[in-house]
């Protein structure tokens, strides 16, 4: 049943879904169309609608290309690397290899969603490289599948933004600590089941899997040797610029400068890996590993090819947000729901109505300034309790993620897949995970 489940969608996604660029295009004729049918806005403020959104996420598109830059450019060190390729080394058959890589990327995911999507696709090429006959494909989704976890994790901005004692709905609900959402038992239980079948819906794919292809060898070494330096000319034939560029004072100053930084951060602000703090860690590290500057700017040059499409895709989906939020269309969709449930219900159809929200508005943090409001006024009128929704609403958002390609670009431009190459393995797991989080909203 799995195999055929799994060889349907295959099919589908690489018969009918287009590239990741093009399915933001077309979402974007969707949401246009739908604000003009549904809403109050006109064709033409539509377009405006879109047009002013069009650049609101260039700072997270900064954050998120850093992302991958950085990770490469960590891992193309000889010390990351070497680690890596011994942590590989734990596993030895195809199957062994997709669960090593669920349970890495979904703990790391845990901990912090940009640092799970880098090291789930950094150790996949390296496992790929050592057992060649592993469906590359489901490895890499494998890796995305551990992404599924984020919003439940340390790093998730809807527990997180309602814990904090000056977020936008505090007049609502105050401050609820993260021992009732993160902590709680319900939240427990869905990152328990999905940490233990995760991997083994997985390796049940990869025993159904009738994969044929060849990985490219080229490509994989030169996403994980390190990078060939030229040797430095000799020290007394430099001129002063590449005594500079070659100096392993620069690089240890301006590295003892960031991990000082680092030291402050974590003293100051507890536990706080941040999408920022990470790619400062990344990137000094890589300094320091590195050893001079050189050597830091020759890997630069490769790292930054991989970051393409988040540069051009981003501020498309930054233009559906505008016109999802703008005209009104995502709090329809989440009246919609809203108006079918009772106090039993309610959390679950939270939770499918964030998941529907989350294609169009693919960001935790504006997802919630969006449904926030809608969910938790809801929720006290019917006396469901608001950490709960807030948690069905983190549930929704990081489940459809896995059948929209919004956060599988840094992962993909790391592996040198398109969003069709794991779509189907996604699939599946989207339908499997409903099912735990399902029983826990509608149980706990």
């Amino acid at each position: 049943m799995l195999k055929g489940m799994t060889s349907f969608f295959n099919r589908i996604v690489q018969r009918y879904l287009p590239d990741a660029f093009l399915f933001a295009l077309i979402l974007t004729f969707i949401v246009y169309i739908l604000g003009v049918l549904f809403t109050d806005s006109g064709p033409v403020q539509m377009v405006e609608h879109w047009g002013t959104g069009f650049w609101d996420l260039l700072q997270f598109a900064m954050q998120m290309s850093l992302i991958v830059v950085t990770g490469y450019i960590l891992a193309n060190t000889p010390l990351v690397k070497g680690f890596l390729q011994k942590l590989s080394n734990l596993a030895n058959t195809p199957g062994q290899a997709i669960v090593l890589v669920t349970i890495v990327a979904s703990i790391a995911c845990l901990i912090n969603y940009g640092f799970g999507l880098i090291v789930g696709a950094l150790l996949s090429l390296h496992v790929a490289k050592r057992i060649p006959s592993v469906d590359y494909r489901l490895l890499i989704a494998a890796a995305y599948s551990g992404f599924l976890l984020w919003h439940g994790g340390l790093s998730g901005s809807i527990p997180l933004t309602i814990a904090t004692d000056d977020h936008f709905l505090m007049d609502s609900v105050g401050s609820i600590p993260i021992t009732e959402t993160l902590f709680s038992g319900m939240n427990l239980f869905i990152v328990f089941v999905l940490l233990v079948t995760l991997p083994l819906m997985n390796w049940l794919m990869n025993r159904s899997s009738d994969y044929t292809g060849t990985l490219d060898p080229e490509f994989l070494n030169a996403q994980t040797e390190s990078t060939k330096v030229e040797d430095a000319p000799k020290k007394e034939e430099m001129t002063p610029a590449e005594k500079l560029e070659n100096s392993k004072a620069v690089s240890m100053i301006i590295g003892l400068l960031g991990l000082t930084f680092i030291f402050i951060h974590f003293i100051n602000n507890g536990f706080d890996l941040n999408i920022n703090i990470v790619n400062f860690i990344m990137l000094f590290l890589g300094i320091i590993l590195h050893v001079n500057p050189r050597r830091y700017l020759n890997v630069i040059n490769d790292a930054v090819k991989n970051a393409g499409g988040i540069i051009i895709q981003f501020p498309f989906y930054a233009g559906i947000m505008g016109m999802m939020v703008a005209s009104g269309l995502s709090e329809q969709m989440s009246l919609w729901f809203v108006n079918i449930s009772n106090e039993v219900t309610f959390p679950l159809f939270a939770f499918i109505s964030a998941g529907i929200v989350n294609f169009f508005v693919p960001s935790g943090g504006g997802q919630w300034a969006v449904q926030g409001p809608i969910m938790i006024g809801a929720a006290s009128d019917l006396g469901v309790d608001t950490a709960k929704t807030a948690m069905a609403v983190a549930w929704g958002d990081a489940w459809t993620n896995m059948i929209q390609p919004f956060w599988a670009l840094p992962l993909l431009a790391i592996a040198g897949l398109k969003v069709k190459d794991i779509m189907g393995f996604c699939m599946v797991i989207l339908i499997w995970s409903f099912v735990p989080i399902a029983l826990a909203l509608l149980l706990f």
